[in-house]
């Protein structure tokens, strides 16, 4: 008996076609259209498929990656063996990371997607659709949470990131290589699953509070003084270095640290994160740790900004918050 697998589509690239000559791409298939697209899935599993929307991934919501979540766990409760979600590229590893923080099943829930249009030459939509179904089906791959296939390589949630804007490589886990890789359909991992932190619970609809914003050269503070004046609570600062700020913007975060806003400070640098204690001037990340501002450790400011958003909305706050965060950046 074959067991069951389960697509579902969220729109992207993966499921964009040109429907007039020298019109760009738009959302066109659904996941029906998809599935039919790769008739070597046949061979694989009896396969269900539902479209959970049809956006670019640049629109995708918050109550998007939900919707996509409950219908994920109903899919397995109902007996599938590996979920498949479809997903633009663009914002890919935020829902992937997003996921992966609610995720409460040991069966894998793969998220893929594609660089080139599903009718573009060259289109790599069918083989990584493929290639995520082998992933979801392949013993090895349980307990992992949620994983990222495209390009024959398999990604841990927490680690990818898009690096290439055009490239068929686009995906990496840089500092860390992939998880794993499929060849000729065969499923590989490089190490045993590693150990998972819980489970979080899903996060109440609607948007995110929680501002991002990069330190640049010159930043005398203005640009996180006007978001705290707007209203938000919780803001992530993605830093230079080993996490480091301006002092003008420092002495900002400080401020509102003491004010009662949650401040989370990442690097904008693509390996190594966020430092504890090797600087010590103001707008180091000795200084920021000593007035209190959270470091993101090795998450990007993408996702320490979705953990954050999380966490406060489960009700975690204080000394709790600080530990629930801190478990969550060493990935």
């Amino acid at each position: 008996m074959q067991p069951l697998l389960s697509v579902g589509a969220l729109g992207g690239t993966i499921a964009m076609t040109s429907p007039v000559p020298d019109v760009g791409a738009l959302p066109t298939l659904d996941a029906a259209e998809l599935v039919r697209g790769v008739p070597q899935l046949a061979a694989l599993a009896a396969v269900r498929h539902a479209s959970i929307c049809a956006k670019p991934s640049a629109s995708i919501t918050v109550d998007d990656v939900l919707a996509a979540l409950r219908w994920a766990r109903g899919q397995v409760d109902d007996g599938a063996r590996g979920v498949v979600l479809t997903h633009g590229t663009d914002t890919l590893e935020e829902t992937a990371y997003l996921l992966d923080l609610l995720w409460d099943r040991p069966e894998p829930l793969v998220v893929t997607g594609a660089m080139r249009p599903a009718d573009a030459p060259g289109t790599d939509a069918p083989a990584n659709l493929l290639a995520a179904a082998n992933t979801a089906l392949a013993a090895d791959a349980r307990g992992r949470g949620v994983l990222v296939v495209l390009n024959d390589e398999i990604h841990l949630a927490a680690r990818v990131t898009k690096t290439s804007s055009t490239a068929l490589d686009a995906f990496a886990s840089p500092g860390f290589g992939p998880a794993g890789r499929i060849l000729e359909q065969q499923v590989g991992f490089a190490a045993p699953a590693p150990l998972r932190a819980a489970p979080l619970p899903p996060p109440p609809p609607g948007p995110v509070d929680v501002a991002l914003v990069e330190a640049p050269l010159a930043d005398d503070g203005r640009v996180v003084r006007a978001l705290l004046d707007a209203g938000f609570g919780a803001l992530v600062v993605d830093g230079s270095g080993l996490g480091h700020t301006s002092a003008a913007t420092a002495e900002v975060l400080a401020g509102a640290v003491s004010q009662g806003a949650v401040v989370a400070v990442s690097s904008r640098t693509t390996r190594g994160g966020t430092g504890r204690v090797t600087y010590g001037y103001v707008g180091s990340e000795m200084y920021l740790r000593g007035v209190g501002v959270l470091l993101a450790g090795e998450l990007s400011g993408r996702k320490a900004r979705l953990l954050l958003h999380v966490l406060l909305g489960a009700g975690v706050a204080g000394e709790r918050l600080a530990q629930a965060f801190a478990e969550r950046t060493r990935v």
